[in-house]
Order: structure tokens, then C-alpha cells, then sequence
């Protein structure tokens, strides 16, 4: 997700509250990728989880990505993640883009919601003039909503400010509801960016299915049906693995 906001970027894996409560084991793995909305829960303090996947996006060129998020749980309401474009490839162009940080402070509403607020900036480690970065620090604020319903559902709502740096700043929304049926959780996500900056409006309509290989495993795949001129449509593939306890 935050890849893709680029700070311009998450599937909804049955994340719910219930993942926040002492009874969990802390190898409960909570994935935030693939879709562009993230879930407002945490790492288990002291434990490390990775996220990756390859994104090919369509157009003219192609851009094909290998996307990483490495999460930390830093205490029971916070967590940093370390996330970027470890290989890029677009055109004639491939190597390293952009890298950022983003530390989410999150807070129960319940036992069955809770809510995030999450800044985030990125560098510019990757070659803007071959199509490989932004080619400037860019930064978001993010705020974030999670409740569980009935019958397994889950919705994450996301809003907020992007491509702070580059401009005119970009709104950014996004509703993404999700349903478990066994090991399978099954998501689509409406999201969308005002025009800012250098870039035109766009938006996308998503549908992703993940499967939990084990407590510490989750494998995800999907597409993205692009909206408007300036959007893109995309296939991805990833996988989602809690490293365990780091400190």
C-alpha cells in the first residue's frame, strides 16, 4: 500500500480486531499489501513481518515492480515499517526505486474497531529521469478505520493527504471491504487520488484473494481494473511471512 501512495500504495487478509487481543499468538500474521487501503492493527511488539510482491502495471511502457514493507512492532499501539521498490523495471530502464518509512499509531474503539493515523515519507532513491523514482522527498498522513461485522465481513476505510512536497497535495480515499471463508479471504477496494502536483486524477477498482498458508504465512494475488485516462491497470502476487521475535 504505502509503496503506491507513493506518497504519490493493501489483500485485506481477515485483519480484525480480534488479531489485537492478548489471546493471539504474536506469529499471527497481518498483512497490509496488496491493496491501496492498509488495516488499522499493529505487529506484535518486539516482532518483525515482510511483506513482497511483483506488480506489473500496464501501459506505455509497462512498469514491472518488485514491492517489500518490513514491519516492526514497536509497542502494542505502534509499529514502524520500512518499506520501497526494490527493483524496477520500465521501458529500457531497471534498477532501485524510491524507499520510505512510515510509523502507525493506532487505537481500539472496541472490541470489534479500531483506528490508525499514519505518517509516512519517502526518499528519492531511485533515478527519476529513467522513470524509476519521484525524484523528490515526498511525504502523507494518513487516517484509518477497521471494524469487523457479521458472517466474517471486515471494512477498512482509509482518507487523507499524499504527495506532500510535490506541490499542490493529493486527497486520497479508499473503501475496502473483505470477507473470510476458511482460510481464504476474499477483498475488493474502490480507491481514488484527486489531481496535484504533476498528476492527473485517478482511481481503481480492486479484487484480490489470499489464502493463509500457515499462522505465519499469507500468500495474495489479484488484479486492478484502472480508472480513468491517467490510471493503470495491474496484476500482482505476493506473500506475507511473521519472522518472529526480533528483540
Amino acid at each position: 500500500m504505502l509503496g503506491r501512495l507513493g506518497v504519490c500504495g493493501i489483500p485485506c487478509l481477515a485483519v480484525s480486531a480480534v488479531a489485537q487481543t492478548p489471546l493471539v499468538s504474536p506469529r499471527l500474521v497481518l498483512p497490509e499489501r496488496p491493496t491501496v487501503a492498509t488495516h488499522a492493527y499493529a505487529v506484535a511488539p518486539a516482532y518483525v513481518e515482510l511483506e513482497q510482491g511483483v506488480r506489473v502495471q500496464q501501459g506505455a511502457p509497462t512498469l514491472t515492480t518488485w514491492e517489500f514493507n518490513l514491519k516492526i512492532g514497536l509497542a502494542r499501539h505502534a509499529q514502524l515499517g520500512i518499506f520501497g521498490v526494490g527493483f524496477a523495471h520500465t521501458g529500457g530502464a531497471s534498477g532501485l526505486g524510491d524507499m520510505g518509512a512510515a510509523l502507525k499509531l493506532r487505537g481500539d474503539l472496541g472490541p470489534r474497531a479500531a483506528v490508525a493515523l499514519i505518517p509516512v515519507a519517502t526518499l528519492p532513491t531511485g533515478d527519476a529521469a529513467r522513470g524509476l523514482g519521484a525524484g523528490r522527498a515526498l511525504g502523507a498522513l494518513i487516517g484509518v478505520l477497521s471494524a469487523d461485522g457479521a458472517g466474517g465481513m471486515h471494512v477498512d476505510v482509509n482518507a487523507g493527504t499524499v504527495g506532500i512536497g510535490a506541490g499542490v497535495p493529493r486527497g486520497f480515499a479508499t473503501f475496502c471491504p473483505s470477507r473470510a471463508v476458511g482460510p481464504f479471504t476474499f477483498a475488493a477496494e474502490l480507491y481514488g487520488f484527486s489531481a496535484g502536483g504533476d498528476d492527473p486524477a485517478q482511481g481503481g477498482l480492486l479484487a484480490a484473494v489470499s489464502v493463509r498458508l500457515a499462522e505465519w504465512a499469507a500468500l495474495d494475488g489479484g488484479a486492478v481494473l484502472g480508472l480513468g485516462a491517467a490510471s493503470r491497470d495491474q496484476l500482482f502476487l505476493g506473500l506475507t511471512t511473521n519472522l518472529g521475535r526480533a528483540f
